[in-house]
């Protein structure tokens, strides 16, 4: 009798820089729970050559990859299918290969909102929300702070062109989907992409673009409920590291400040709003909680969410 021999699997992380992530000691931990011969990677990957790069995650050794700055919304393009929630989002960050055929999922969007309500006490409903930058993240938070009952949102980018774009394609995709969640391809173990109590029927909010030199940005701040950081802008390893995306003056002390960066834990926006007395919340929770749902979406098993924070919280 000839037993075949067990071959390595990999999966890995898609972006461009990527030294700053603890994906892999996170789900590392996740994988080695149920002692899988599984290996989670960093894959640093310049736009120019992110195509051919992806090419290889058709092999039968790749299981898939996660997906972060720059590539989310270019990976559109590069996979067989998209997932409805991906397709309205218009960003992908984890990438399932299913016998050489590519699928793209967005799992950013009910990370987030898990993390604000359920770690940060926060119900967007009714409120009104500042969005730092208009890039991948920003287009799945925009859109799942929708589906929550936002009722406003302003958004800035240093890219104002790019600000625009996010606001014309949310606002079509809202009116796509309005009254309904669009349909989940979800197919992993009790996954659901959110919290069904937590999406609601809701208006389309009023969304505005506006520079962040304009005086009615600090308006629009200093009656905001919600400041979400979509930026890379102080994050660990970057050239922006201990810098912040706002002057600290701008903070008002009611908001809730929610920085999607993680690592480091404390940001200078999130020191600044701290001083200025507003309620914080990092990127950590939003790491696990998506990376929860890729875990479960690449092996079909029950993401070890326990196991997942401890060593995503070591790792940092």
């Amino acid at each position: 009798m000839i037993i075949a021999k067990q071959t390595t699997k990999f999966i890995g992380l898609i972006g461009y820089p990527v030294g700053h992530s603890v994906s892999p000691q996170m789900q590392q931990a996740a994988l080695d729970h149920y002692r899988l011969d599984i290996r989670y990677e960093l894959w640093e990957t310049a736009p120019e050559k992110l195509a051919s790069f992806v090419e290889r995650l058709r092999r039968p050794e790749y299981l898939g990859a996660n997906v972060t700055v720059p590539h989310k919304g270019a990976m559109l393009q590069l996979v067989d299918d998209v997932e409805a929630l991906a397709a309205e989002v218009g960003a992908i960050n984890t990438v399932v290969n299913r016998d050489g055929k590519l699928l793209g999922f967005n799992t950013d969007a009910g990370g987030f909102l898990k993390a604000l309500n359920r770690d940060g006490g926060f119900d967007p409903e009714a409120k009104r929300a500042v969005i730092l930058g208009a890039g991948g993240v920003a287009r799945a938070v925009t859109f799942a702070l929708s589906k929550a009952g936002i009722k406003s949102l302003t958004i800035t980018d240093v890219d104002m062109e790019k600000a625009r774009r996010l606001k014309a394609n949310l606002k079509h995709s809202l009116a796509r989907t309005q009254g309904k969640l669009p349909r989940s391809c979800y197919d992993a173990k009790d996954i659901t992409w959110i919290d069904s109590l937590t999406y609601r029927l809701c208006p389309i909010p009023d969304i505005d673009t506006v520079p962040a030199n304009d005086p009615r940005f600090r308006d629009a701040l200093s009656a905001c409920h919600l400041i979400v950081n979509c930026t890379p802008i102080g994050m660990k390893h970057s050239a922006t590291e201990k810098e912040s995306p706002l002057e600290a003056a701008l903070i008002p002390a009611g908001a809730f400040v929610y920085d999607v960066v993680y690592n480091p834990v404390m940001t200078k926006l999130l020191s600044d709003a701290r001083s200025a007395g507003a309620a914080t919340l990092n990127g950590l929770a939003m790491l696990v909680y998506q990376g929860a749902i890729a875990f479960e979406l690449w092996t079909g098993r029950e993401a070890p969410v326990n196991i997942m924070f401890k060593a995503a919280e070591k790792a940092l």
